[in-house]
């Protein structure tokens, strides 16, 4: 039978839309040559650790948008790929210090080694008295019904408080998350909470246990320039080392165990150390900007392609710093190999690839400026977004990224809060994968990347993929598990120190195929008839977006 023009134009014009949406389907295939070659350059000494404000920051932004150009990503509605991002640096000058006075007892620790003290106030100089309490996990949690502060007033007093949260209970195993951390454990939520109480600032005793990793972290963290977006912040914020903290609870004549374990109880109310703090603050303060990197890959679909998916990674680190001594030899260049050019690096991969083969949904590539300084830069791009949130699907984010080997299953930690757990599901079984166990969140990896500014605005997010981000090495590798899980778990030793350095001899197919995942789960999300949503019941499902 012999069709008319216009049967056969519809007929063709439906057989070109179902071909179309069938190539959206599925995800383009990646290969290891590209995501190396971008891994090696952004870890490269050259680039000088990335760091927030510095020069190695610019050129990771010009390398960014050079690649995005390149590759053929969309530009921003101003024909860019940058997102302005704007924020102050703070960086701590001798002559800056802290005393402790209990009644005769007069207590300075070393800036560095018994405390570590900055500011958020944007102040160049500050000295001021301050009285100390102690306020439990300085939490308040209305659905926990918890409340550290009750009716005190803390206004103008420094608050010390404990890392973590309030830990469960034969009673209440499932207490503020069971053993896992929630936000309300994070720092950040500390002293955001000190700010909205109106104290003077505030200092959180650190154990390696309750922060989840070593003094030498924050130590680093403090060390070198913080920023902090433009608005109001504590006048000194900090952490006391535990042993300081000990001393100090002493000479005020108290026991901290003792505070601690009253501070486990809903009856706890804050305690008055008796004790005055003396602070001396000098500091460099400067304005900052700093950029997003973002390429948009427009949808295929008529309807769908008004609504996006966002794949995110950090491209930022701790920059250069001098007189880190290691190995007998100086080395002032926080690399920052895994955390996280290995993200950015697999980002600017799978962005070339999707870019042949769009999906029904617009995809959006997203390199944030400042994570380390507190997600700094997606709490910018959530706040002024490319794409508008009600409109945007999910955000999947890449952090610290596998370089050991392969893996029989995929960690998908924090995708069981919404739909996107059943979807990594199925993606998982077609790249005959399975799910990672779920396990506690006893890090709080969960609030420590970009993602969580997503699903605090009510999107659905996770960090995709490995346990580097933990270092708990909880996978099923390919090849010998056990020495596998070793280096995963060795990654410890280097994270934000300068031993996160490329090598030339790392197995990346793990990387690959993490990224491979993170790319097919996108494509799954973006061609799905509907957008994906949190779980009924779980904190950021009422989130209007």
């Amino acid at each position: 039978m012999r069709l008319r023009p216009l049967a056969a134009a519809i007929t063709a014009a439906a057989l070109s839309s179902a071909l179309t949406n069938a190539h959206a389907q599925q995800a383009p295939v990646l290969t290891e040559g590209p995501l190396r070659a971008h891994l090696a350059f952004l870890a490269d000494d050259l680039l000088e650790g990335r760091g927030t404000g510095q020069r190695g920051g610019d050129l990771a932004v010009r390398y960014l948008e050079t690649q995005a150009a390149l590759m053929g990503l969309k530009p921003l509605q101003d024909g860019t790929y940058r997102q302005p991002v704007r924020f102050r640096g703070t960086r701590l000058l001798p002559g800056s210090g802290i005393t402790f006075q209990a009644g005769t007892a007069r207590l300075s620790p070393v800036v560095g080694e018994g405390v570590l003290i900055g500011t958020g106030s944007g102040k160049a100089s500050l000295s001021f008295d301050a009285p100390l309490v102690f306020v439990g996990y300085g939490a308040t949690a209305p659905e926990e019904k918890w409340d550290d502060y009750k009716d005190a007033d803390v206004k103008g007093k420094i608050l010390v408080m404990m890392v973590n949260d309030p830990q469960p209970t034969a009673e209440e195993p499932n207490r503020f998350a069971g053993k896992a951390y929630t936000y309300y454990g994070r720092w950040l939520y500390k002293f955001e909470e000190s700010v909205r109480r109106g104290a003077a600032g505030a200092l959180l005793i650190h154990t390696t246990p309750s922060a989840s990793y070593p003094w030498s972290v924050p130590a680093n963290g403090f060390g070198h320039e913080r920023f902090h977006l433009n608005k109001e912040g504590n006048q000194v914020e900090g952490w006391l080392h535990e042993d300081t903290a000990r001393d100090l609870f002493k000479s005020a004549g108290f026991d901290l165990d003792e505070l601690r374990a009253k501070a486990e109880s809903r009856d706890f109310r804050p305690v008055d150390l008796k004790t005055a703090a003396h602070v001396e603050l000098r500091s460099a303060v400067r304005q900052v900007e700093q950029f997003n990197v973002a390429g948009i890959v427009p949808g295929l679909d008529p309807k769908l392609k008004e609504q996006a998916v966002v794949y995110s990674a950090h491209w930022d680190h701790l920059g250069i710093d001098e007189g880190v001594r290691r190995e007998g030899k100086t080395d002032h260049t926080y690399n920052g190999a895994i955390d996280n050019a290995s993200g950015a690096a697999a980002l600017l991969a799978m962005a070339a690839e999707a870019v042949k083969k769009p999906a029904k949904r617009t995809q959006i590539f997203l390199w944030p400026a400042a994570e380390e300084q507190g997600l700094l830069g997606s709490a910018a791009y959530v706040a002024n977004p490319v794409w508008p949130l009600n409109k945007t699907s999910a955000d999947l984010n890449l952090d610290s990224m596998n370089f050991v080997g392969r893996t029989k299953d995929i960690g998908v930690a924090g995708a069981e809060r919404s739909s996107l757990y059943a979807s990594a599901g199925q993606v998982a079984r077609k790249m005959g994968l399975k799910l990672a166990p779920m396990i506690p969140d006893i890090s709080g990896a969960y609030f420590r990347a970009d993602h969580f500014n997503f699903a605090k605005a009510g999107i659905p997010a996770f960090n995709v993929g490995s346990a580097v981000f933990s270092g708990d090495g909880h996978f099923e590798f390919e090849k010998d598990q056990q020495a596998s899980s070793a280096k995963l778990v060795a990654f410890k030793k280097d994270y934000h120190q300068v031993t996160d350095e490329y090598h030339a001899d790392w197995d990346l197919s793990g990387m690959v195929q993490q990224a491979q995942f993170t790319l097919n789960l996108g494509y799954a999300v973006a061609n799905d008839p509907k957008m994906a949503s949190f779980r009924k019941g779980d904190p950021f499902a009422n989130v209007k977006r």
